[in-house]
């Protein structure tokens, strides 16, 4: 796949992908908890022995307190969807993005495959990227990236073309949806806040009530800027 762009240290990306022909790419809990640990565990310049780290018996919280190398790249915001995942990523070393997308993908494909007894390639080919230039879209990407569970809502799945019909159901599920770094940013309880890296990002929000008001204003709103970023 030849790239629009070059990745570059201290640039701000938005990347994607999603199954191949749309396959779900999670099927239970422990697979979307895996990817979540891989998050953590793959963003370290080191080469971890996965099988071993997991075979150790560390639980889920455990695994992000291990000590890392020099991370690879700093995540902003992540959002795992049943067929496609979003990152908001910054480069902060050399080819940092590749090696963690390779390392991250590879190893939740061998998790994958194994335990659904199936072979060949789980994503669709190489993964999508976006350059961030603008610092408006940079922050839209925080509302959009987190944004995205609300399709899971049958109710609300076509919220961005005809608005949200049950606010308070809507905001009540996306601070339940546990496979997002929405609770993170919102300073929920959680488990992985070792995930994100908030100083490599613009502060863009004094506190987290300026976060909800922000995600307020997306809620009550629906028209082209909400589709702007081509969806999975």
């Amino acid at each position: 796949m030849n790239r629009k762009h070059v990745f570059s240290i201290g640039e701000f990306y938005h990347i994607y992908n999603r199954g191949s022909d749309k396959r779900i790419i999670f099927n239970d809990s422990h697979d979307y908890e895996r990817f979540i640990k891989l998050l953590y565990i793959c963003n370290s310049s080191q080469v971890v022995n996965l099988r071993d780290l997991f075979h150790k018996g560390e639980t889920f919280v455990n695994i992000f307190d291990i000590g890392r190398a020099k991370p690879l790249v700093s995540i902003g915001a992540w959002c795992l969807m049943p067929n496609h995942f979003h990152l908001l990523l910054k480069e902060v070393t050399e080819n940092g993005i590749s090696k963690f997308m390779q390392k991250l993908t590879t190893a939740y494909t061998m998790y994958f495959n194994k335990k659904y007894t199936r072979v060949g390639s789980l994503l669709q080919g190489v993964f999508k990227s976006e350059h961030i230039t603008e610092d408006r879209y940079l922050k839209y990407l925080f509302s959009y990236i987190h944004l995205n569970p609300i399709k899971l809502i049958s109710s609300e799945s076509k919220w961005k073309e005809v608005g949200i019909k049950d606010i308070k159901k809507v905001e009540d599920f996306l601070e339940n949806y546990t496979y997002s770094s929405y609770r993170d940013c919102m300073k929920k309880e959680t488990s992985y806040l070792n995930i994100i890296d908030e100083k490599e990002f613009p502060n863009y929000f004094l506190n987290t009530k300026e976060a909800a008001e922000e995600v307020q204003e997306w809620l009550n709103f629906s028209d082209s800027r909400v589709t702007k970023v081509k969806p999975l």
